[in-house]
């Protein structure tokens, strides 16, 4: 396959990734397009019902026909999704075993997005929403064989509870890379998993930042708090509030938005620098 070569060293870490779920047809324009303005980490998953992976692909080849960027550029993520997540148009086998499910998602990936390797390969949330289940520990050790084959860097789990990360590390289970929330200011952006994330060197990557805080985006401190207030000339966006206190917060951000002068503005929040009140205040606002 062309751009599959893995880089040595491996690149970097993104600072900002942007999602494709819910694009449908326009997931390969809106890929360009994320990596023409600036993004560099992409997000996807193997499962139709939310996501198209195979257009993200599209979006890739796009980019790298114009010499945009090279796959060592960039940082991919998509992610196995278990048969209850997904819709009728499964990336695997359905009476196959969970490690033969887990092997065919992650070869029909890798096949989308014309590429030998993954950056990140994320399990799209465990099967119970309390407990670490022997089906998840199945999965799991069959996506550290894929990970031992090199065919992705790193592992992640997605949409987990810290009870969920205590029976993974009580059980001796090798702890994720990165753990993937969505992340609601009124649970106080996700406290107590972000701590387990801190405790553990675990990169913790929060979406719905936007979308599921709707509340703070339209609270009067979130309207105070301007790029003019931190000694800049013009005013920041309520995203751009939040993204930066997210990384205040050890957050790696994810953004879905389909506008191209959003992205714009998102990846501009790189440059804001909250004053440590303006981040203390920010997370007290809802929780």
């Amino acid at each position: 396959m062309n751009n599959s070569i893995p880089p040595q060293p491996s690149p970097p870490f993104p600072d900002f990734i942007y999602g494709t779920a819910w694009k449908e047809d326009r997931t390969p324009a809106l890929t360009e397009l994320a990596l023409r303005m600036g993004f560099r980490g992409i997000d996807t998953a193997n499962q139709r019902r939310h996501y198209f992976e195979a257009g993200v692909g599209q979006g890739l080849n796009a980019a790298y026909r114009s010499g945009l960027v090279a796959r060592n550029d960039l940082f991919l993520q998509t992610k196995f999704t278990y048969q209850p997540g997904q819709d009728h148009r499964l990336p695997y086998d359905p009476e196959a075993s969970l490690s033969v499910q887990v092997a065919q998602s992650m070869a029909s990936s890798l096949d989308h997005l014309g590429t030998d390797y993954l950056d990140s390969y994320v399990l799209h949330g465990p099967t119970s929403n309390r407990e670490w289940t022997d089906a998840d520990t199945e999965v799991w050790e069959t996506m550290r064989k894929e990970r031992d084959a090199g065919r992705t860097r790193l592992l992640g789990v997605s949409n987990v509870s810290s009870r969920h990360l205590q029976q993974m590390a009580a059980a001796r289970a090798e702890l994720p890379a990165f753990v993937q929330n969505r992340c609601y200011a009124r649970l106080g952006w996700d406290r107590a998993v972000r701590s387990f994330c801190r405790e553990h060197k675990i990169i913790y990557q929060g979406f719905s930042l936007l979308t599921a805080n709707q509340e703070v985006l339209q609270h009067p401190l979130i309207a105070s708090l301007t790029i003019a207030s931190m000694g800049a000339s013009a005013n920041a966006t309520p995203a751009q509030i939040v993204f930066s206190f997210a990384r205040a917060m050890g957050i790696l951000p994810l953004t879905g938005t389909t506008n191209a002068e959003h992205m714009k503005q998102d990846l501009a929040s790189r440059d804001l620098t909250l004053p440590p009140d303006a981040v203390q205040a920010t997370e007290s606002v809802a929780g």
